[in-house]
């Protein structure tokens, strides 16, 4: 059964040139190949100011590009987002994108009395591809992958998105050839099932 795909490539660099920009495109070659509809977000060219407080964002008006990438999402059944690890988290930039675009009255309702938001999103799952300088292992298992688990937690699952599944690829600038080909076969795979 084909499914509605957006990728969210949320490297700050616009060059295109990481190995996540990699994996997003072998994800999307394997969606694409299995008939799978793709739209796709890169949140490195986006104008995206920081949000400076809470009326700002449950009342501000969002830019045309915010509104334009809110609609990329609630046409989607199923949400791929790409991104480094930097300084133990997501780059600021996709941080900022998250605030601007998962806003109440998108993705979350405002909350009947003693009861908790609306989930807005319901009914759409995501993959979560996070690509780092030390090992995975070692991130899942020293550091207990916190910010993934924060991203998991309070962001997607707190907007309805479930179910969530992860691939984190560690050691990226120490990988070969024939490992960063077994990744990008893998996600090539990961984009035909759609998962």
């Amino acid at each position: 059964m084909s499914k509605r795909i957006t990728i969210i490539q949320g490297h700050p660099d616009p060059k295109g040139e990481h190995f996540g920009h990699a994996l997003a495109e072998a994800y999307a070659l394997g969606a694409e190949q299995a008939g799978h509809e793709l739209k796709r977000i890169t949140v490195a060219e986006l104008e995206l100011p920081l949000l400076r407080g809470k009326e700002e964002w449950e009342s501000g008006a969002p830019s045309a590009a915010v509104r334009a990438c809110q609609a990329a999402i609630a046409w989607a059944d199923h949400l791929v987002i790409v991104y480094p690890l930097w300084l133990g988290t997501m780059p600021a930039v996709l941080k900022a994108f998250f605030e601007q675009v998962l806003r109440p009255g998108f993705a979350i309702g405002a909350a009947e009395p003693g009861k908790m938001w609306k989930k807005l999103l319901k009914g759409k799952s995501a993959r979560i591809v996070v690509t780092m300088g030390m090992p995975a292992f070692f991130y899942r298992w020293y550091f207990r992958a916190h910010s993934l688990k924060s991203l998991e937690r309070n962001i997607l699952a707190f907007c309805g998105i479930d179910p969530i599944k992860a691939s984190l690829i560690g050691m990226v600038d120490a990988k070969d050839n024939a490992r960063r080909d077994t990744w990008l076969a893998r996600m090539r795979r990961l984009g035909q099932a759609a998962r």
